[in-house]
């Protein structure tokens, strides 16, 4: 055993301890358990976990820097609260994007449908299995995201990616659009038989709907305007 193998095992156990609280920190904001604005003490979760105070740390700047919570001066760090204008901002660039792989149907290769149905039916699949609301948000932003892969372009579908994280923190604060999973699963099925139809204008203004009704839904969720 050289001098440098118990130093590099030891950097990987508290790598991986520090990813174990973040993805509990995650799974809890995600479920609803920690909703907006509420505090993450590093001394109590610290206890709760059986983790040391350093750790805590660590996981929370994880957050901070996915954007699932904020830290501010002399107030530490607390779950972020999506703010109204974002939340509007991202849906119109949601649009833009997933308006692009709409249009892009016919041109898109034969993976790419498939794999927009093949998101789908995994979407489908959690709902019926009643699966965490984690996977469920994770199912669901997938489908969106494979609507732009259809563009063919890797930089469009790395802003569609960027926009998800900041959507899903919005989405998992929403305790209604858990109940309403069936319906969306429904309604994300409506647009693929329209495209699987080659029906793309048709397929073009359900998207702006329901982009629409998903925007001012979370927004009155939150009881953000």
């Amino acid at each position: 055993m050289t001098a440098t193998e118990p130093f590099g095992t030891l950097h990987l156990e508290h790598a991986s301890t520090v990813d174990r609280v973040a993805a509990e920190l995650r799974r809890a904001v995600f479920d609803g358990e920690l909703e907006s604005g509420t505090p993450l003490r590093e001394v109590a979760i610290a206890a709760s976990l059986g983790v040391s105070r350093p750790t805590v740390r660590e996981a929370l700047t994880v957050l901070v820097a996915e954007g699932l919570a904020t830290r501010e001066p002399n107030r530490g760090v607390s779950v972020a609260t999506p703010e109204a204008e974002s939340v509007r901002d991202v849906c119109a660039a949601r649009l833009v994007l997933e308006g692009a792989g709409v249009r892009g149907w016919r041109a898109a290769t034969d993976a790419m449908r498939a794999h927009v149905r093949a998101t789908l039916d995994a979407y489908i699949d959690a709902v019926a299995r009643d699966a965490s609301y984690q996977e469920l948000n994770e199912r669901h932003l997938a489908f969106h995201v494979s609507l732009v892969e259809l563009t063919g372009s890797p930089r469009l579908v790395a802003m569609q990616q960027a926009l998800a994280v900041e959507l899903r923190l919005a989405l998992a604060q929403v305790e209604r659009i858990r109940r309403n999973a069936h319906d969306q699963a429904d309604s994300h099925a409506a647009l693929v038989r329209l495209l699987e139809r080659e029906e793309l204008d048709a397929a073009y203004d359900f998207l702006v709907a329901h982009l629409a009704d998903a925007q001012e839904e979370i927004i009155r969720a939150l009881a953000l305007s």
